[in-house]
């Protein structure tokens, strides 16, 4: 038990050690500042830019960025939608895997274009390699574009009034070249010495213990799970994601890629605190979303590692915790450790099968999506967090008699409809998408049987969560659901597109607005954002707008079952 503790904390404490100098980096670069990195990458930067044409010293609006941003996914979108449909004739397709259906691709097309990775297909089996590469290439796009809008956010925020926010591209194309391609070439190398394979052969055939043979997928998978992980993208090489052994071969890759989830997100934090010269500020966000981060943590760790109260009434005893749908190799304590750190972020990989964890831990789980800013996803992380900060100032003005500011920017009504339309979009997708699919299994169980394997308050925990992963750009599932079906592909990838693009353009536009807006210097009066009172304030707002909306639906899922 010790040593299981022990290297869930060494995992965190070597998390926020490395974000700290990653949050200076990133926002030297994104404030244009010389880095070490400059010599190598420039030529590719101007590269890019020459032949699409792009000027980057061109600024923009927040309309501009936004327009930028959905026209690069529009392209990318029919790009992905052709050679997923058509993997079966083009090449690199060595164990030679089937084309796609055409729901089954727009579910994967939107899925890895909104940074969400929710696979209805197995890896290994489902895609080409061409497939995996082309994903691959999203993950790094999809990434980018969070960081870039992250970027956008983080220039508008600043004490001055403009409605010039640098250039889309360029914070793209940096994102990138600066900071996605550098880590990802680190970390897949060390994955690559651990055994995980890098090659384009087919399968390989071997004799097992027992004396069967067996036929192993290989492919370039270290490449892909270096990004997954460092991009919060989640989307697993294999169908078992990194419980299967060539996806995490041991403790380390296992450290290494858990490190990665929450590395980047972090750092924008303190990245935050560089380029706004707040460097109280960005404490006050990181303190709030660790205290979210450990609310989930602590309680999930304890009741995996304390095992399941049913086997434990049949005399049998679990010094290993709760270990179905484990792997041996990481404990029940780091899958527990996993398991939060992917849903608190829009990362979504897995090293053990949430369908499996307790009640409980599968319940702070689902939270961590439903709330969706403690930590968050790369660059989207920080924009919902931004989300609850500007209402927590309008309601905290409004409180002690306070002309609601941020940062020198009054907020006001338009702020606040944008802000308020957001907040409830989350909620709403989740919760109807839930009724209307716990709506369509009751009144016809026999046509939608095939849908849930274990009826009843986790069968309705399965859907829940689908649809929570889904409009969190998540990822993850409990796996227990059949959801390769075009019901499920069609409308997981409608809320995909609506829960990505909507909470991306929100608070770009409330940011846009107040960067407009005349900046009014702080004064006695003004009311402190970067303090410990303001800090519990975000939590609470947090709290009551995004848990308790779920209450209700979580008391017929997971709370149910653990009283049950």
């Amino acid at each position: 038990m010790n040593t299981e503790i022990f290297g869930v904390i060494t995992m965190y404490v070597l998390m926020v050690l490395l974000a700290i100098p990653l949050g200076r980096y990133i926002a030297k670069v994104f404030e244009g500042q010389r880095t070490w990195l400059d010599p190598v990458l420039n030529p590719l930067d101007k590269l890019f830019f020459k032949l699409s044409g792009v000027k980057p010293e061109k600024e923009m609006n927040w309309k501009q960025h936004m327009l930028a941003l959905l026209t690069i996914n529009l392209v990318w979108f029919l790009f992905s939608m052709f050679v997923l449909m058509n993997m079966s004739w083009l090449p690199l397709n060595p164990d030679a895997n089937p084309s796609m259906s055409a729901d089954l691709a727009f579910n994967t097309t939107v899925s890895f274009i909104s940074n969400t990775n929710l696979q209805h297909y197995s890896g290994e089996s489902g895609v080409s390699y061409l497939g995996q590469l082309v994903l691959m290439l999203f993950q790094f796009i999809s990434a980018a574009a969070g960081i870039a809008v992250c970027a956008v956010v983080f220039n508008a925020m600043k004490e001055r009034t403009t409605e010039k926010l640098g250039n889309f591209y360029s914070y793209f194309v940096k994102s990138c070249t600066r900071i996605l391609l550098p880590l990802s070439i680190i970390v897949a190398i060390i994955l690559a010495f651990n055994g995980m394979p890098m090659t384009f052969k087919g399968k390989e055939t071997f004799i097992s213990l027992q004396g069967d043979t067996v036929n192993v997928s290989r492919g370039p998978a270290a490449a892909m799970v270096a990004i997954k992980q460092l991009g919060t993208n989640g989307g697993g090489f294999f169908g078992a994601n990194s419980a299967h052994p060539l996806e995490n071969p041991n403790y380390l890759t296992n450290m290494v890629e858990n490190i990665c989830i929450i590395l980047i997100p972090i750092a924008l934090v303190f990245s935050l605190g560089h380029i706004l010269k707040r460097k109280k500020l960005a404490w006050m966000i990181f303190g709030v979303m660790t205290v979210g981060f450990l609310m989930f943590l602590i309680p999930s760790i304890y009741f995996e590692m304390k095992g399941n109260p049913s086997i434990t009434h049949l005399g049998i005893a679990q010094n290993l915790g709760s270990m179905e749908g484990k792997e041996v190799r990481f404990g029940s304590a780091a899958s527990a450790y996993w398991g939060i750190t992917t849903t608190v972020t829009s990362n979504g990989s897995v090293n053990a099968m949430h369908d499996s964890f307790t009640p409980l831990t599968g319940m702070f789980a689902m939270l961590g999506m439903m709330i969706n800013s403690f930590y968050g996803g790369v660059g989207v992380g920080y924009l919902n967090f931004y989300i609850y900060i500007i209402i927590a100032v309008f309601i905290s003005g409004l409180m002690v008699g306070r002309t609601p500011e941020f940062l020198g920017k009054k907020i006001e009504a338009k702020e606040m409809k944008i802000a308020t339309i957001i907040a409830l979009l989350h909620t709403f997708l989740i919760l109807a998408f839930t009724a209307l699919s716990s709506h369509l299994y009751v009144g016809d169980p026999k046509t939608y049987a095939g849908w849930l394997n274990n009826p009843g308050n986790h069968g309705f925990s399965e859907m829940l969560y689908e649809y929570t992963s889904s409009s969190a750009n998540n990822g993850s599932g409990f796996e227990g659901l059949g959801d390769g079906v075009p019901f499920w592909n069609i409308t997981c990838g409608l809320v995909m597109i609506i829960a990505r693009y909507l909470p991306i353009i929100g608070p770009v536009a409330i940011a846009g607005i107040l960067a407009k807006k005349k900046y009014v210097p702080e004064t006695a009066g003004t009311l402190k954002t970067d303090t410990l009172t303001f800090g519990i304030m975000v939590l609470a707002v947090i709290m009551i707008v995004a848990a308790l909306s779920f209450f209700p639906a979580l008391s017929l899922g997971p709370i149910g079952e653990y009283f049950h």
